[in-house]
């Protein structure tokens, strides 16, 4: 093979591992912006159209992230025991069926099931996505093929936020459920794609995962502290991305179409919030990245807390950089701190603790804003807990196992 020809092979490799991670970016945008977060930005009119409390919207909010804790402790198992790339698809086949159910309810608790189906798909989706991404590319461009996992949450966001406002101004509150059904159309034709163009190469696992992967995880340098940090992560993200527009509608009195701009720009902003601060982990380390971002998550939440427009709208912005850093940062390290054998179970026990909290987050949210008559406090808790997430990522190793 001559020299020319090398270089060719070469460039065409990149170019399909390119396709590859589009294509696996845009699938976990199905599973995590419209099968997850979209609830967010549809929130308002859900619960005005189906005349729920936000007790109960906060619960429907809980037995999403409720149904991703459990599809992170099968997939715990299931990746194990079954090659990555067969957990992706499953994943993305229950993402698009729970936005088809979610799509053809004006019930709250068949919406629950939608969401249910959903959240299973997303953890499915999400724990396999960023190594069968980076494994497509070559070594020195893995951490941006990682990194591009958030960047499709957050297009995905965008979307959904555009798409939520023009419909709610056009057809009123009831609007949601055909947000949920131009959803499902595209998560058909990234299926479709997915079955058609994505492969990855693993040999057969052979278990010796531990229950819900924590054996594997323990493995790990750091394990500890980076469970802690990514639990808060789940915690504190959940009651800011949850009640954004709800807060800003109901307590600062903003337009439907000023909220979702807010909620868009937040969106916005994932798209870049992955690379830049992965750039930036390649100088600092993942370390100290890590405990920047969430040291200043709180700083941004006061400011959103002011509900001044300008600021509020900057602040939104940043938090989005921040929203999509941190979990790529963790899922970086865990990338960087575990073989091949142990990342699927690994990142699953991880991800467990961060389902945990995700599921426990939207009701206490809820309730606290029931009890109170304001997201104000809501907003606040968010804001501390995460200083948590600070201290337990400055007990991280400095270096990384590989």
């Amino acid at each position: 093979m001559t020299e020319q020809t090398k270089k060719i092979t070469k460039s065409a490799v990149v170019r399909s591992g390119w396709v590859v991670v589009i294509i696996v970016a845009l699938a976990a945008a199905v599973g995590q912006s419209f099968g997850r977060f979209s609830f967010g930005v549809l929130l308002p009119a859900i619960r005005d159209d189906l005349g729920i409390t936000n007790t109960l919207a906060g619960i429907l909010g809980a037995t999403n992230v409720g149904a991703y804790l459990l599809g992170t402790l099968i997939v715990a198992w299931a990746t194990s025991r079954y090659r990555l790339i067969n957990v992706l698809r499953t994943g993305l086949v229950l993402a698009t069926l729970g936005l088809l159910i979610a799509g053809a309810t004006k019930g709250a608790w068949v919406l629950a099931l939608g969401l249910c189906i959903a959240g299973i798909g997303g953890a499915f989706l999400w724990i396999p996505a960023p190594v069968i991404a980076a494994d497509a590319m070559p070594a020195h461009r893995r951490p941006v093929a990682v990194a591009l996992m958030s960047s499709g949450i957050g297009l995905g966001v965008v979307f959904v936020s555009v798409l939520s406002g023009n419909l709610r101004a056009a057809q009123g509150d009831g609007a949601w459920s055909s947000v949920y059904q131009i959803q499902f159309v595209i998560g058909m034709v990234l299926l479709l794609l997915t079955l058609l163009l994505v492969r990855h190469q693993q040999a057969a696992p052979s278990g010796g995962s531990g229950i819900g992967g924590f054996g594997a995880l323990q493995r790990m340098p750091g394990w500890l502290p980076l469970l802690v940090a990514y639990s808060v992560f789940g915690f504190m993200y959940l009651l800011v991305m949850g009640f954004l527009t709800t807060r800003l509608e109901d307590d600062n009195g903003w337009s439907t179409d000023d909220a979702s701009l807010a909620f868009s720009l937040m969106g916005f902003a994932m798209i870049f919030g992955g690379p830049l601060l992965t750039a930036l982990a390649q100088r600092l380390g993942v370390r100290l990245t890590l405990a920047l971002a969430f040291g200043l998550w709180p700083v941004l939440i006061a400011v959103v807390l002011t509900g001044y427009p300008a600021l509020t709208l900057a602040a939104c912005f940043a938090l989005g950089l921040l929203f999509a850093a941190l979990p790529t940062l963790v899922t970086l390290f865990v990338v960087q701190n575990t073989t091949a054998q142990d990342y699927g179970p690994s990142f699953a026990a991880a991800t467990l603790s961060f389902g945990i909290a995700q599921t426990i987050a939207p009701p206490i949210g809820g309730f606290i804003a029931d009890q109170s008559g304001t997201f104000f406090y809501v907003f606040l808790l968010s804001g501390a807990v995460s200083l948590i997430g600070m201290v337990a990522s400055l007990r991280l190793p400095q270096t990384s196992a590989r």
